[in-house]
């Protein structure tokens, strides 16, 4: 009898240890990640660098002084720190998730085809690119090729494809975002040279549908008013190969996710993707707001929010906040892990 106890009581010991060594090592995994968001919180606080985008009027009157991070890993956990729920423009940011829409109704060679997948060593706003790299858009992820892709997103009008994008963009936050109609009407006034980067892609065949329309919508979907927390639950959706952490939905096919995350590694931060990659090894994606978003496939989504921007309208806390996150949790996709 004392040997079957004996045996019970190390059955039940073992029993425990299984299942409280998995949820140890997430604890100290969540610590660690807290840990480093602090470490990097408290670095880059007082930084005073880069100056808020002053050509879209709206942009130009947000407090510099803001500064949030929010990781969300793929199972869904989130951690915050800083101003993670002042609603600020998405920007370009919109255009990672715009091309993932374009791509349920368009194949990944359609993309490459129709705008390119190419980094295109410009700024954003290019037009040069345009006319020395083929006549064509070249990248999804400047504004010549995000109208494009706008222009490919399927509905009967304008108004309709309108309601597609807002209702994608709030299965990919988990809540309702709504487009900070002061930004909006800002940037509609002053986008005559997006107007006039979709007119001159008409004339190349290469915009497939109203060109001004869809230089309109892109300006809307740009307007959307979103936290660091939004956008990291959205870079989250592309860490879970495609599956909201939240609600579990499926909203971009597994197949599609290398390919959007090649095209945020080629030109996620414009002219200076390349330094980006070689500091930092991961798929990014900034916007003129003051929002960076970064993704670390299978781990977590990462969203870092400061307006001041450096020359080529990236966020400059962002960039040494992630690069920061990226050292200390072993996140570049170059780099093997050390034990």
């Amino acid at each position: 009898m004392k040997l079957r106890s004996l045996n019970r009581l190390l059955f039940l010991l073992c029993f425990n240890l299984l299942l409280i060594g998995p949820a140890f090592s997430q604890k100290k995994a969540s610590d660690n990640i807290l840990k480093i968001m602090k470490e990097a919180y408290e670095l880059y606080k007082a930084d005073k660098s880069g100056k808020n985008a002053d050509y879209i009027p709206y942009l130009a009157k947000v407090d510099p002084n803001l500064y949030g991070i929010t990781v969300v890993t793929a199972e869904g956990k989130v951690y915050e720190l800083g101003d993670t729920n002042f609603e600020f423009g998405i920007e370009s940011i919109s255009k990672v998730f715009v091309l993932c829409l374009a791509m349920q109704s368009h194949t990944p060679e359609d993309i490459m085809q129709k705008i390119g997948v190419n980094a295109t060593g410009f700024p954003f706003n290019s037009v040069t690119s345009i006319e020395l790299q083929g006549k064509k858009a070249v990248n999804p992820l400047v504004n010549a090729g995000a109208m494009a892709t706008t222009s490919l997103v399927k509905a009967e009008n304008g108004a309709a494809k309108w309601k597609k994008i807002n209702d994608y963009f709030n299965k990919l936050a988990g809540r309702e975002i709504k487009v900070i109609d002061e930004l909006y009407q800002s940037e509609a006034e002053t986008n005559q040279h997006n107007q006039a980067i979709a007119i001159l892609l008409q004339s190349y065949n290469a915009i497939y549908d109203n060109p001004l329309e869809s230089c309109d919508i892109y300006t809307k979907q740009c307007s959307f008013g979103t936290t660091a927390k939004d956008l990291a639950m959205m870079a989250a959706t592309l860490a879970n190969n495609g599956i909201q952490p939240i609600s579990k939905e499926r909203l971009i096919e597994t197949d599609h996710i290398p390919k959007v995350l090649a095209v945020m590694a080629t030109n996620g931060l414009y002219e200076t993707s390349g330094e980006w990659l070689y500091s930092i090894g991961l798929p990014a994606k900034s916007g003129v707001g003051g929002g960076i978003i970064a993704v670390a496939p299978g781990k977590m989504g990462i969203a870092v929010f400061a307006p001041p921007l450096d020359e080529a309208g990236n966020s400059v806390k962002a960039i040494k906040t992630i690069r920061y996150l990226s050292d200390k949790l072993q996140l570049n996709l170059f780099k093997a892990a050390e034990h």
